[in-house]
Formats: structure tokens, C-alpha cells, sequence
């Protein structure tokens, strides 16, 4: 078996992306499984471009994309992702587009990868975790919509799914009081839970009351 995971590059003016950090530091077998990373722009559709070309090179059984959600203080796997773009702020290359992410194709796609599970696995290693509900309307939420897509249209029997971490703790220090973080080192032990849970896991179990607003 075989996974993929993708970490965004740096954006918006910061030095580092903690997801890109984490997915670097990643065990390159996890449960058996392989895994390899790829880096991706933050740049409106050559992000999932270059999701695509690596799952073409690679065809992993499992593909999971990771972002920065910054504010959030737990580790969260998406659950949804919607066919709209509303960038709050550039991309990399100055785009800011509003609408569609792909005209006739479904309003959203939910992740493929057991995401309950994967929460309950961070958890148990200690990990402060939950399912959200919200993967935004900027880059993030534009890989995680056109992966499921992609997924759903040409690579049938693929899963995939999307995991937003906080804040690198080295980020919080020059923000105000308060700003959620974590260790990058956090990070990666939540991330390898998760994958070892994607791999794993069959079914997914939902528990009332799960989750985040945020």
C-alpha cells in the first residue's frame, strides 16, 4: 500500500508552513503502508495540478493533502469539501478568484478517508484532534474539492481526504497573546495516528456531538 501526502509551501508573507514542516518529518513507512510527499504551490489550480501529476506518478491507494488553518488549535481532518472559491487573500501568484472551482460538477464532495477514526487515533497518541466541518474557501478547500473530484472521476478505488493543523508554536511567538499553536514534532505524531488509522480503519464510526465549528 501506498500513501501520498502533500504539504503547501509557504503564503502570505510567512517563512514557513507548519504543514509542509510536518509532512517533511513523516516516517517514510507508516503501518506497513509507504509514504511520500510532495510539496504544493499556493496557487489556485496549480495546486491540484500538481496533486494530480503526483498521483499519476506515484498512484497511491491514499492521498492525504495537509494545511494550515491558522487560529484553530487542534488538529482537524475536513469532512466536507464544496465547489466554491471566495480567497480571502492572494494566492502565490496575486489570484483571488470568487466562484465555481468547477463549473457542473457537484456543489461538494465529502472526504473518503474514515475521519472520525483518524480523530479518535491523534487522540489516543495524545493529541489534541476533531472533525471539521469547514475547510474554508481558499487554497485548502480548492485541493480538497478537486481531489475528491479527481478521485471520483478517475482514479475510482483512491481515497482521499484533507488535515488542517494549527499554528507551528515558532509562528505564535511574534502574534498576539493567546494564538493557538503546536509543536511541529505534535504535529507529526497527530499525522502519523491519522495515516496509520486511514490505512487501517474500513468503516467510520460518528459519535454525536463531534467536531468543530470553526
Amino acid at each position: 500500500m501506498k500513501v501520498l501526502v502533500t504539504g503547501f509551501e509557504p503564503f502570505d508573507g510567512a517563512s514557513i508552513n507548519p504543514a509542509l514542516e510536518a509532512v517533511r518529518r513523516l516516517p517514510a513507512r507508516i503501518a506497513g503502508a509507504d509514504v511520500v510527499t510532495v510539496q504544493i504551490p499556493v496557487v489556485f489550480e496549480k495546486d491540484a495540478a500538481a496533486v494530480d501529476a503526483a498521483i499519476d506518478a506515484e498512484r497511491p491507494d491514499v492521498v492525504l493533502c495537509i494545511g494550515q488553518a491558522g487560529g484553530r488549535s487542534h488538529i482537524t481532518p475536513e469532512f466536507v469539501g464544496i465547489n466554491f472559491a471566495n480567497a480571502r487573500i492572494p494566492d502565490n501568484e496575486g489570484n483571488q478568484p470568487v466562484g465555481a472551482l468547477v463549473e457542473g460538477a457537484p456543489d461538494a464532495y465529502f472526504a473518503t478517508v474514515p475521519v472520525f477514526a483518524m480523530v479518535d487515533a491523534a487522540r489516543a497518541a495524545g493529541v489534541p484532534a476533531a472533525v471539521s466541518y469547514t475547510a474554508g474557501t481558499f487554497c485548502c478547500n480548492e485541493v480538497l474539492y478537486r481531489l475528491l473530484h479527481s478521485l471520483a472521476t478517475r482514479h475510482p478505488g483512491v481515497r482521499g481526504g484533507f488535515v488542517h493543523v494549527p499554528y507551528a508554536t515558532e509562528q505564535a511567538v511574534s502574534m498576539g497573546e493567546g494564538t493557538a499553536s503546536m509543536s511541529v514534532d505534535m504535529m507529526v505524531t497527530g499525522l502519523t495516528a491519522m495515516i496509520e488509522a486511514a490505512v487501517t480503519g474500513s468503516d467510520d464510526v460518528v459519535s454525536a456531538g463531534e467536531g468543530t465549528e470553526q
